[in-house]
């Protein structure tokens, strides 16, 4: 014979058995969102130049645009649900209903009107924010030529004749053209704070036009996965004051080895550097060679394997 259950009391024991396995998975996720959150950073949404301020106003007004559909197809959904409740016998119930011109007109006039305004924003965006558009500016452009190696970047001044690697010190307040490329793998290089992103890729030269408004560290990064040392392929960026800046360049001159061809050549075997080094003297005709591929790209891992140095996996 089968028990008789208590009727109420085991409703009630499943209802807060139930209730328990929904708040559980809400509590860890109260507690884990601070912690997931202690890793993010403003970065895009605190731009520090013209390029990036443009970028945000950008994602900005398309995420108001798609509001506007959003947000009333939410609250309309809710306000359906209630008002054909079972238990509200004012709803008139339509099982014959099959069209209606006025719904129609709605149903596809909000959308098709969100995407004219979002393509509107896109299409002005995407011309005023070209990356190989020159900035406004009363100031020259000073030039910067960066290449993307395995797992490092070089930059190269080579108005100034100088080069740093995994360090990029710009002045404040002027623009900076990039022109990028890769001496081994597609690559792609990005400085959150200051604006787009943009991929190097070898054989090819690529442009880029950003400027810090104010001093101040920013961090850059390469946003595309190249291989073991990927994730230690970042550097700083040191906007500082104009005669910081030339104070900075003349140092670098009296310091560190030349960057040539050979030098470059043991500089592109794999290799992670997290100390941030510079050439006191730098053959400004290298990144034209490096885009020719007259300098060869990097060697890449040998015999199929990576270097020990960069990769933890070992042989068993």
């Amino acid at each position: 014979m089968r028990a008789k259950s208590d009727g109420p009391t085991d409703r009630k024991g499943l209802s807060w058995r139930f209730r328990s396995m929904i708040a559980r998975p809400a509590r860890c996720a109260a507690v884990s969102t601070p912690i997931v959150l202690t890793a993010c950073q403003p970065a895009i949404l605190d731009p520090q130049g013209i390029v990036g301020i443009a970028e945000k106003t950008i994602l900005i007004d398309s995420l108001a645009i798609m509001l506007a559909i959003v947000v009333p197809t939410i609250v309309a959904t809710i306000a359906f649900v209630w008002w054909f409740r079972a238990s509200n016998a004012r709803a008139i119930y339509l099982p014959d209903f099959e069209y209606s011109g006025r719904l129609e007109l709605i149903v596809w006039s909000i959308p098709l009107l969100t995407v004219i305004l979002l393509s509107g924003v896109a299409w002005i965006g995407s011309h005023d924010l070209d990356p190989a558009k020159p900035l406004e500016s009363d100031t020259p452009p000073l030039e910067i030529q960066g290449v993307s190696l395995d797992w490092k970047w070089l930059f190269i001044y080579p108005n100034q004749r100088v080069a740093s690697v995994n360090q990029l010190v710009i002045p404040a307040g002027v623009p900076i053209h990039f022109s990028l490329t890769s001496g081994s793998v597609m690559n792609a290089f990005f400085i959150p704070q200051l604006g787009s992103m943009i991929y190097t890729m070898n054989g090819m030269r690529t442009q880029l036009n950003l400027r810090a408004d104010a001093p101040g560290t920013f961090l850059g990064i390469s946003s595309h996965y190249s291989g073991d040392g990927f994730s230690d392929m970042h550097f700083d960026v040191q906007a500082v004051p104009a005669e910081k800046f030339d104070a900075w360049i003349d140092a670098t001159r009296t310091t560190g080895p030349a960057l040539d061809a050979g030098s470059y050549a043991a500089l592109a075997k794999q290799s992670i550097i997290t100390s941030p080094f510079t050439f006191g003297m730098a053959d400004p005709e290298l990144f034209h060679q490096i885009v020719i591929q007259k300098l060869p790209p990097g060697p890449g891992p040998q015999a199929g394997r990576p270097n020990p140095s960069v990769s933890p996996r070992r042989e068993h």
